[in-house]
């Protein structure tokens, strides 16, 4: 039986970080802009429930782990090295991986970049009835999903069965 190969290629490098560039470039974008034009707890409404809310944000999601900004760091550093190393060893298992991997390696990365440059993370998406966010975090969770759907999609699928030589028959 002959087994492919299931390790990352040169293309699937280049597509996760094509992908992680890509949300770090707008996620950094989009947190200067409202860094440069809000001071922080301004607001400025966009349409309906959704708001342009500049806060800061020293913790991980709903603001948990506030006080633990150096613990949050390194934790998010062995995650991203994790995510690198089981995309070396499986980066080919699914087409979707590079974008999947790449939407959280980057969303993960930029928001890393905030925590060890400015100490904090500038959230400022915000729809009122739900604690402010930014691009990063909405990468994170997309890629997520996509992983997931892309996990159940594969479990779903039928198996062939395996077809076994019988020697004893020649």
């Amino acid at each position: 039986m002959v087994q492919r190969k299931l390790g990352a290629r040169w293309w699937h490098w280049l597509g996760l970080a094509a992908v992680a560039a890509s949300a770090i470039a707008g996620d950094q974008l989009t947190k200067h802009l409202v860094r440069t034009r809000l001071r922080i707890d301004e607001v400025e409404k966009v349409i309906g429930p959704l708001s342009i809310h500049r806060v800061q944000n020293s913790g991980i999601a709903f603001g948990l782990f506030s006080s633990a900004t150096a613990l949050v760091t390194v934790l998010t550093a062995i995650a991203v090295a994790w995510m690198l190393f089981f995309f070396a060893r499986s980066g080919a298992r699914h087409p979707v991986l590079p974008a999947a991997l790449g939407l959280l390696i980057g969303g993960s990365l930029s928001n890393l970049i905030d925590r060890v440059r400015l100490g904090h993370v500038t959230d400022f998406i915000d729809f009122g009835w739900w604690p402010a966010f930014n691009l990063a975090d909405s990468f994170i969770v997309v890629g997520v999903v996509i992983l997931l759907v892309a996990l159940m999609a594969a479990d779903h699928r039928p198996r062939e069965p395996r077809r076994h030589l019988d020697v004893a028959a020649r």
